[in-house]
């Protein structure tokens, strides 16, 4: 795709990176079939090949209007298109250049301002804990969209204290530990079974996905930063073998800070140490499944209804991990079922969307739910829905009265009931 960028954008990192992402179009068209909004809308520009024609314009100087921005807006960054693309076009990169650009020169109504502001500070803010805590008790008197993201406060249990050689750091998270702390706990607990000792540190917050895709990409950088700094005695006294998170959501991120540092002379080169050694959980379980096996033969608990996995478009089409957890679980016993159709797509929830975008994150979410119900049976639901970001698990769950979890916490479930009675 030839592109002529205006003077403005000519000699910036972000008009060169965009040009170069542009230029493998090739405008085939293979992306609108695996696109969520475009099967939904059936707009050309509510589709990657249209939003890419959008932003190309704007790089080569034509002024963007608001229709413009509401078209990048409804896209859901679940980067099914770049699984399908077959020049390799990094859409996803693209799509953040584009709307920050365009949100520099398109100003928002004051409604949307504040809603994004709220979010890019009140998610990532130190007092997001007693929010939802205060949330949780005025529940019923919240809005729809509010109240589907706060569910009931579960246990986390117990943290392991046991000391061992091997060792990760996990990112806790901004938003996991206050809504959905036993995913992190169970994740330890898991872990400490197979002789690995989880560290966290408090020191590292948000991953900076939020900021990311609200187009604040300077306060991105500033998140990255703060997390390598939080990291780096670990990593330089290699005390650690990966940095993990259990919300594939920011794994996806982590392991892109390389890239959005590159041109930074300080934290350049500490950046893509860190990417290299960000893990998702779930490329740990390979080699975690004989010890697991072993402690699990014979005495595993699995419930009489299959379960259901949502893959992550964070996990599927962000880290091209695929596979993996299904391929695992089902080696350790557990009935696991895929959607037969469409367990490509999003849930619709994409980190921020489902609170921007309601109408179509609830559509793709009712469709999800309903293909997850049809990969068991119509007439026996699956025992719980399993998912791997904490995103999607709290949009499912707000959908469906079947329980939605992390897949890590099923593995603790059952090392738990099998430990020997006391």
């Amino acid at each position: 795709m030839q592109t002529q960028l205006a003077p403005e954008f000519k000699n910036t990192p972000e008009g060169q990176e965009a040009e170069a992402i542009l230029r493998k179009c090739v405008h085939c068209g293979f992306c609108t079939a695996t696109c969520p909004t475009y099967q939904l809308l059936g707009d050309e520009l509510d589709g990657p090949r249209g939003r890419i024609y959008l932003i190309k314009q704007v790089l080569e100087g034509q002024e963007p209007t608001r229709k413009t921005q509401e078209h990048l807006d409804r896209c859901l960054t679940c980067r099914n298109c770049e699984s399908t693309c077959p020049s390799g076009v990094q859409y996803g990169k693209l799509l953040d250049i584009g709307r920050h650009i365009v949100d520099d020169k398109v100003e928002r109504p004051l409604g949307e301002r504040a809603a994004r502001w709220a979010l890019r500070t009140g998610m990532t803010s130190k007092a997001f804990g007693a929010a939802v805590a205060l949330g949780r008790i005025a529940r019923p008197l919240l809005p729809g969209g509010l109240k589907d993201k706060l569910p009931k406060a579960p246990s986390a249990g117990r943290w392991p204290s046991r000391e061992h050689e091997r060792k990760v750091m996990m990112l806790a998270g901004c938003v996991q530990p206050a809504m959905l702390p036993n995913i992190n706990a169970a994740t330890a607990r898991v872990l400490d079974a197979v002789g690995i000792q989880t560290l966290v540190t408090p020191a590292a917050k948000c991953c900076g996905a939020v900021q990311q895709h609200l187009s604040d990409p300077q306060g991105a950088l500033e998140q990255a930063r703060a997390n390598i700094d939080a990291w780096w005695p670990w990593v330089a006294k290699k005390q650690i073998e990966a940095i993990i998170s259990t919300a594939s959501g920011c794994g996806v991120m982590v392991k892109d800070y390389g890239h959005l540092l590159r041109h930074d002379g300080e934290y350049a080169e500490r950046a893509a140490t860190i990417s290299a050694l960000a893990r998702d959980l779930s490329e740990l379980l390979p080699a975690m499944l004989p010890e697991l096996e072993q402690r699990l033969q014979g005495r595993l608990q699995v419930p009489d209804a299959p379960l259901a996995y949502h893959p992550p478009c964070t996990l599927q089409h962000g880290q091209k991990l695929r596979g993996g957890v299904e391929s695992s679980l089902r080696a350790l016993g557990f009935d696991i079922r895929v959607s037969r159709v469409e367990s490509h797509l999003c849930c619709g929830s994409a980190g921020t969307y489902s609170l921007l975008q309601p109408e179509i994150s609830h559509q793709l979410r009712d469709r999800k739910i309903n293909t997850l119900n049809e990969a068991c049976s119509q007439e026996t639901p699956p025992a719980a829905i399993l998912s791997a970001n904490i995103g999607c698990i709290t949009h499912l769950q707000a959908g469906t009265e079947v329980p939605v979890r992390h897949w890590i916490e099923v593995i603790d479930d059952a090392l738990q009931a099998a430990q020997p009675a006391r």
